[in-house]
């Protein structure tokens, strides 16, 4: 079980488009809305492990076309994002908006990021630690899993107001902003080619 919570921590812990843009969401709009935009990203999260844990996800990912279909999508969708990152300016805001995107957008973009997929596949999956009783396992995996999911985008949401709040150099923030661009693109990159194979 320790195995498993290690991994959860390393694999949420990592720049992703979820956690990058709320964030953003933060930065830009500040806690109201980013909490709003959290509860999208967590019922998102927690439909994409549903899919995974009922194989519906593995079903339709069988289907080359509907699987390239998918990756297309969601690549176009997150390169997108990340050129919106890349050049909001001289404003920390990782994705200029002129509204927050709210509790739909967060369910939308989980819907179309292949690194959800990709953790939960790999959680899900592995790391058995209740063999005989699969029911229990996935339950408490999934206890687990929301447990540490909620607390580490609270602290990246956290880190998008305080960021806003620092007032840093305009040439700070475009660093920041291409540097969280960049991050993003090598873990859809990373993301999209584990689930092509």
């Amino acid at each position: 079980m320790w195995s498993f919570i290690l991994a959860v921590c390393l694999l949420l812990s990592t720049p992703g488009p979820g956690v990058l843009s709320l964030a953003g969401v933060g930065a830009a709009f500040g806690y109201r809305h980013g909490v709003r935009y959290l509860i999208g990203l967590f019922i998102g999260t927690n439909v994409v492990a549903l899919g995974v844990i009922t194989g519906l996800a593995a079903l339709m990912l069988a289907e080359p076309g509907i699987r390239v279909a998918l990756t297309l999508i969601s690549a176009g969708y997150l390169l997108w994002l990340a050129f919106r990152i890349a050049f909001a300016g001289a404003k920390i805001a990782f994705i200029e908006r002129p509204e927050p995107p709210g509790i739909r957008g967060g369910l939308l973009l989980q819907a179309v990021n292949p690194k959800a997929y990709v953790v939960n596949t790999t959680l899900f999956s592995g790391f058995v630690f209740w063999a005989d009783h699969p029911a229990l396992e996935m339950t408490a995996k999934l206890i687990i899993l929301n447990v540490l999911w909620i607390s580490i985008h609270i602290i990246w949401l956290w880190v998008g107001v305080t960021l806003q709040r620092m007032n840093l150099a305009p040439k700070v923030q475009r660093t920041i902003n291409v540097g969280m661009a960049l991050a993003m693109l090598v873990v859809v990159a990373m993301a999209s080619l584990g689930s092509m194979t």
